[in-house]
């Protein structure tokens, strides 16, 4: 069974197309400013010359045409025919309440991601739109959906709402969702089989840290909280987010610089975070570089970044009374060995000790902890691509 796994975004398109016999990649690639002047494409096929074009893409129907063209075309391809294609997955960011697991997409589910997207406006619609497109290129395929938010709907109430008027979740469902669901998922499947004990057993502590971060706390297979809420906003300073902050800081930051509460919004959501602090980039190794020379802007929003990471780690390891593993995985977290020592090292409380040699580790599973460590320090690198490519064909063979 080949299992094509989409992303989409509101300029671009992802793909792997898995074949889940072997859970092998036969090809992956991106498209690019769809809709845009200058969209292009990179696709790379197992065992071939990396394929690129620059073309026009006007809509993400013409993205997943020319993504169906690529994968079976004599001199780049990897399948003989669009027949091959078994299944289609999809990433969708928000699911609500509606969606504790991945689905097939059906007329209603696609009503339900409508109605979620006032709750995701930068992520549903270009979710739907390549769902749309999708159906419209591979109208016999079946195309299933897997929410970002759906690993977190074992969240008890007391971790999930918050402190403000109990009809404002009544009416309108504001409360925490969280995010990552499918790559805290995935590691933390992971770590019980490194750390060779019942996945139901463990209590765990996934970092997600990458542009994009968040904190998970794992208890017995079951999300019991994360640092994301509402909207992806919520939580760790980011790349470019701000993170927790005061609400008031809107209204101030609205009536001192004049602008208007969308606005401010944008700001903390495409100004703040690293970007902000460090003034620098929003890229880890661009301000990593900077403090290594002295920046101390860049310096102090690498502290800033990782005391904020360690400060979730003890929140959650108090919330679940107890930690196994801590885990770190995602662009930073697997390729920093900075990061991990600097976020370990404010968790000698809890037991955990780094071994610098194991840590000297990028883009690999590795458990870098000392042999008497009490909780064991894991890197492991994400697949949420394979998670949707094995939701899809459970949910297939059933």
């Amino acid at each position: 069974m080949d299992v094509l796994v989409l992303n989409c975004g509101s300029s671009s398109l992802k793909y792997q197309l898995i074949d889940m016999s072997s859970e092998s990649v036969l090809a992956k690639g991106l498209c690019e400013r769809i809709g845009i002047e200058g969209s292009n494409m990179k696709h790379s096929p197992a065992g071939k010359d990396d394929y690129k074009v620059e073309t026009p893409m006007p809509t993400h129907k013409d993205a997943v045409k020319l993504v169906l063209e690529a994968l079976v075309d004599p001199g780049h391809g990897v399948i003989a025919n669009i027949s091959d294609i078994s299944a289609c997955g999809h990433r969708v960011v928000h699911g609500g309440e509606n969606f504790a697991q991945s689905v097939l997409i059906s007329a209603d589910v696609m009503k339900a991601l409508e109605e979620c997207s006032q709750l995701a406006p930068l992520h549903n619609p270009a979710n739907i739109i390549g769902i749309e497109a999708c159906q419209a290129s591979l109208p016999n395929v079946p195309q299933v959906a897997v929410f970002d938010t759906s690993f977190h709907q074992t969240m008890p109430e007391k971790a999930f709402l918050y402190a403000l008027p109990y009809e404002y979740y009544e009416n309108h469902k504001i409360r925490k969702y969280g995010f990552h669901g499918t790559s805290h998922r995935y590691v933390s499947q992971e770590a019980a089989k490194l750390l060779g004990k019942p996945y139901d057993s463990l209590k765990l502590i996934s970092c997600h840290l990458g542009n994009g971060a968040s904190v998970c706390a794992i208890d017995g297979g079951k999300s019991v909280d994360t640092s994301m809420g509402l909207t992806p906003l919520e939580g760790l300073a980011m790349g470019t987010r701000c993170g927790d902050l005061d609400p008031a800081v809107l209204t101030f930051v609205m009536e001192k610089e004049g602008l208007t509460a969308q606005q401010v919004v944008d700001v903390f959501n495409k100004k703040s975070g690293v970007l902000g602090v460090s003034g620098v980039s929003s890229d880890f190794r661009d301000v990593e570089g900077a403090a290594a020379q002295g920046n101390a802007r860049a310096k102090a929003a690498l502290d800033l970044y990782y005391y904020r990471v360690a400060k979730y780690v003890g929140e959650y390891a108090a919330a679940m009374n107890g930690v196994d593993a801590v885990i770190f995985t995602a662009g930073l977290g697997e390729n920093s060995k900075e990061a991990r020592a600097a976020i370990c090292g404010y968790l000698g409380y809890l037991g955990i000790s780094v071994d610098t040699a194991k840590n000297d580790v990028r883009g690999k599973t590795a458990d870098f902890a000392t042999a008497d460590s009490k909780v064991r320090a894991l890197t492991i690198p994400t697949n949420e691509e394979l998670v949707i490519a094995r939701d899809t064909k459970e949910l297939l063979d059933k």
